[in-house]
């Protein structure tokens, strides 16, 4: 008996040594205490990095964002397992920039402002009522002063505009439920209702703010498809859609419905959505029910190739019910259209300051975001000479992306992540007139710099030098058949 007694014991014995090796493998030794704690020693494990104080907001009252401390105990009025925690802030920025533009023939020297101004009423750690103002400006058209240029009209002209630009509730299901009934909720249901921004496809597909609401399935996963992290966000719009084919004289005339799915998947990241407006407009009594619904279907893939090169692939299409429709109709077709982004950079000895970047897009058509509230085209983000200020009315290529073709090749410096510099040559080569977009072909040639004078304010100065041909024969432009397009500016804003 007591050998067989013995013999367990041993095993034990020796099934404890070996989960001791086990541990001692799986984890590194506990860190040594010096006998005296030095605060700045610690300090100096981060690389004697310090906390950095950005600008407070303009007013904070109750909770304050961004602090650390203790607090006074939370109010339970929605319940014990969501507690208030109130408090109001007020924040933005104010722009001010002076620009000579020479733009589709019109010079106008000015300087022009505007004001931005996030109010946010915080209620629980998930629940809040955002606010946005633009009170200076007035849609796309801001407080200026023309003082020269041919066609400056060397007045003050000061736009003003009270309403606000978004205004909505967001808060989550799953912490509503929890306060409310004391159980932890096992699901996070993320919700939004009212005047509230769509921002999709980095502001390409989608960048306005739509009076409605969304709500979201969050961090989901599947193991029977093999995904490991997705969202789907379902949205709804009944006013406040602007799209550029929009033929009613009333926005809330064409309601909005979609959704939109961000899925981890093939080694990348994949965005997709679709978006159908109902176009009820004027003449629903003479037109087929069908040609009144215009779809729009997006799909993007993001995915870093062998260290070297970081690419995003994006396709976006818009058609009426009938996608063969007659394009030379002025009902049917005329808002269908296909277009392809490819946008590249590449990592170099300096992955994180300098980066090389290639896009091209070709597109087909006449393709179109789903809403955009700047009535900018397709091609927004192709490269910085296809972006506008939404300030001074700086010059821009032509974004339609309507049966052209082009890009943008460009190099970023980023300094010591303090600054920023970019060159960039652009293209737009039509290869058919439609009326739409580019007549003849485009070329563009931009550069900008960014520094950070304090915390608070930054300097900011773009030139651009654009070609407009006087056909698609590139040889023209040396022997002068040609017009151009010419801007510079420095802006200077102020954050708080």
């Amino acid at each position: 008996m007591s050998g067989t007694t013995a013999e367990p014991a041993a095993a034990e014995s020796s099934n404890e040594g070996r989960k001791e090796d086990l541990l001692q493998v799986a984890f590194r030794p506990d860190p040594q205490y010096d006998a005296k704690y030095s605060a700045q020693g610690q300090v100096d494990i981060y690389g004697a990095k310090s906390a950095v104080e950005p600008p407070r907001p303009l007013l904070e009252l109750g909770r304050e964002q961004y602090t650390s401390g203790l607090y006074d105990e939370s109010s339970a009025l929605l319940g014990k397992l969501n507690p208030l925690l109130p408090g109001l802030a007020i924040y933005g920025d104010w722009r001010t920039a002076v620009a000579y533009n020479s733009n589709n023939g019109k010079d106008i020297a000015q300087i022009a402002t505007r004001l931005n101004l996030d109010v946010d009423f915080k209620i629980t750690s998930t629940e809040r009522i955002h606010a946005f103002f633009t009170p200076v400006q007035d849609d796309n058209v801001y407080s200026r002063f023309e003082f020269g240029g041919g066609d400056g009209d060397d007045q003050f002209t000061a736009e003003f505009d009270r309403n606000p630009a978004t205004l909505f509730f967001e808060g989550d299901f799953g912490s509503l439920y929890s306060g409310f009934s004391g159980k932890q909720a096992s699901f996070d249901l993320p919700f939004t209702v009212g005047l509230f921004p769509l921002f999709l496809q980095n502001g390409i597909w989608a960048n306005d703010a739509i009076l409605g609401g969304a709500v979201t399935l969050p961090a989901r996963n599947s193991a029977a498809l093999g995904l490991a992290n997705f969202d789907i966000t379902f949205f709804a719009a009944f006013d406040n859609v602007d799209n550029a084919g929009n033929i009613s004289a009333d926005e809330d005339d064409n309601p909005l419905y979609g959704v939109t799915a961000f899925v981890d998947a093939f080694d990348g990241f994949v965005e997709m959505g679709y978006g159908l407006i109902d176009r009820r407009d004027e003449l629903e009594h003479f037109i087929d029910r069908r040609d009144e619904l215009e779809h729009f279907l997006t799909a993007a893939y993001t995915r870093r190739y062998y260290n070297t090169l970081s690419n995003s692939t994006r396709l976006f299409a818009n058609f009426a019910d009938d996608p063969f429709a007659n394009f030379a109709d002025d009902i049917e077709g005329k808002n269908d259209g296909f277009a392809i982004i490819s946008e590249n950079s590449l990592i170099s000895g300096l992955p994180s300051t300098l980066i090389p970047y290639a896009n091209f897009f070709v597109g087909f058509g006449n393709p179109q975001p789903l809403v955009d509230g700047n009535n900018a085209g397709i091609l927004k983000n192709v490269g910085i000479n296809f972006e506008t200020d939404a300030l001074t009315g700086f010059p821009k290529l032509d974004d339609t992306g309507s049966n052209a073709y082009g890009g943008a090749i460009g190099l970023e410096y980023l300094f010591n992540l303090d600054q920023q510099l970019v060159f960039e040559v652009a293209m737009v080569q039509p290869f058919e007139d439609d009326g739409i977009g580019a007549q003849h072909a485009q070329y563009g040639f931009g550069v900008r710099y960014q520094i950070p004078i304090t915390r608070a304010w930054l300097f900011r100065a773009d030139a651009t030098y654009q070609i407009l041909a006087a056909n698609d024969d590139f040889g023209d432009i040396f022997e002068g058949n040609f017009e151009d397009n010419f801007g510079i500016r420095a802006e200077i804003r102020r954050k708080f």
